[in-house]
């Protein structure tokens, strides 16, 4: 960790390399500020790449911290806008982003040419937008997160967009989708598949996208072109292919080879590559895989659509009968049966869809002007099917069950609560518009059964 002075007018800075530092401030005039990161090799005599990370949710270092090993690796500062949120507009956080822009493009030496932004999951789709917001954006990285809307894309602003996905993630499908609207506008792009627990791993396509974009700039004469770079990595990644090869991961061997095509192609020779592709495309198991993938999407989108129908149908119903049917779904998807690796994969990503509609319906529900708390109950009913250890979930339940005195449910799902395992006795006595609930002998009853030990001891008669 290296410490330096950063004059700007009458103002000296302290910085630290290689730490991520927080709350540094954008104006004193302004209460804004953000994080910042720079590489331990970091020195002022040269112009350096940038990745602004955006997190709408407030994790602002940890968001820095999950790109910090590929920013170190290849040379890139990392910033993170600590103000912007998913409670303002687009528009506010767009100008959030762009005054922390401007603050650090002030004081650091920034490459023009070479300035990205990226996210995680939701916050991926503000990242997307910021190339058409703001000028100068040349590259966006998303994880877990499509595109927020491709009708936007402008042609005059193109930008390079690298997707970085879990194969058992819920926008694997739309983020293939994203891929082809890309490639029918020309929009420079790839798609990094990685399977959640086998390698390559999220963190290793992080570095591989953070490598791909250096590339593109050095293609583009944006960056000085370092030979020695560009055969290493290319040698790091035809040597990824082959290993995929080797554990019969044909389609994603074949896809990174298609992507990494694109991108040395203006660097070097790429026959290797080629080569590779041609083998795989000739694999009979290849063959059998990707009919096999093509029709696993297809069963899987009918039964998107199904679940989106019929969630629909329930909150607005408010169809407490079918969580019984909800139930028998998500233990259908539970199972894992199959020895059919796309059909587990298929079934991991309808979990996550499931979920996702659920959080979906309860985000949309909150923001009205009047809530419809018994709409709530049902997801948050569901929530418990869906991810039995969502301790939030049932609180949720007791809570509005008890506001309006529906204290047979509230008390059913403090049981199933105790059930799973929790054993925060204080956090239960706690819950929101229980007042009255936590002193009736059946609340203490059910909390000294579990917990053997109760604020309220009942007395027996």
């Amino acid at each position: 960790m290296i410490g330096f002075n950063i004059g700007l007018q009458s103002q000296t800075i302290s910085l630290k390399k290689g730490v991520v530092l927080e709350d540094l401030i954008v104006s004193d005039s302004i209460p804004e500020s953000y994080s910042l990161y720079l590489p331990t090799n970091f020195e002022v005599t040269k112009t350096w790449p940038i990745v602004f990370a955006v997190d709408l949710q407030g994790n602002h270092k940890q968001s820095l911290q999950m790109f910090k090993n590929a920013a170190e690796s290849n040379g890139y500062i990392l910033v993170a806008p600590n103000n912007i949120s998913d409670t303002l507009s687009i528009s506010d956080n767009a100008l959030i982003t762009k005054r922390v822009m401007n603050k650090v493009i002030s004081l650091l030496p920034i490459s023009r040419k070479q300035i990205y932004a990226a996210g995680f999951s939701e916050s991926g789709k503000f990242a997307s937008v910021l190339p058409i917001l703001i000028n100068n954006f040349k590259g966006v990285l998303t994880v877990n997160c499509p595109l927020a809307n491709t009708d936007v894309l402008d042609l005059k602003k193109m930008f390079h967009y690298i997707g970085v996905v879990d194969i058992n993630n819920y926008n694997f499908n739309e983020m293939n989708a994203n891929e082809k609207i890309l490639n029918i506008l020309r929009f420079p792009n790839q798609l990094l598949v990685y399977n959640q627990g086998t390698s390559p791993t999220m963190f290793d396509f992080i570095n591989t996208s953070f490598e791909m974009f250096s590339l593109d700039a050095m293609a583009k004469n944006n960056m000085v072109k370092d030979s020695i770079f560009i055969n290493e990595t290319y040698k790091t990644n035809i040597n990824l292919i082959e290993d995929l090869i080797s554990r019969k991961q044909l389609i994603q061997a074949f896809d990174l080879a298609t992507e990494l095509t694109n991108v040395y192609r203006p660097l070097l020779d790429v026959s290797q590559l080629r080569d590779l592709q041609k083998e795989i495309r000739k694999d009979r198991v290849y063959i059998e895989m990707k009919r096999a993938e093509s029709g696993i999407l297809f069963k899987e989108s009918l039964q998107q659509e199904d679940y989106d129908y019929a969630m629909f149908e329930d909150v607005s119903s408010y169809n407490f009968n079918n969580l019984g049917w909800w139930k028998f779904q998500m233990d259908q998807l539970n199972s894992q049966k199959s020895n059919n690796p796309f059909e587990l994969q298929m079934n991991n990503r309808l979990k996550s869809f499931v979920s996702f509609l659920t959080d979906k319906n309860i985000e949309d529900l909150r923001v009205e002007k009047i809530v419809d708390e018994e709409g709530l109950v049902f997801l948050f009913m569901l929530k418990t099917i869906i991810n039995p250890q969502d301790f939030d979930a049932y609180e949720n339940v007791i809570s509005l069950s008890a506001k309006n005195e529906d204290y047979t449910t509230s008390l059913f799902y403090l049981e199933e609560l105790l059930k799973v395992g929790f054993v925060d006795k204080n956090a239960l006595y706690q819950i929101e518009n229980t007042g009255l609930l936590r002193i009736a002998p059946e609340f203490n009853a059910l909390i000294l059964k579990y917990l053997n030990d109760a604020r309220y001891v009942p007395i027996e008669q």
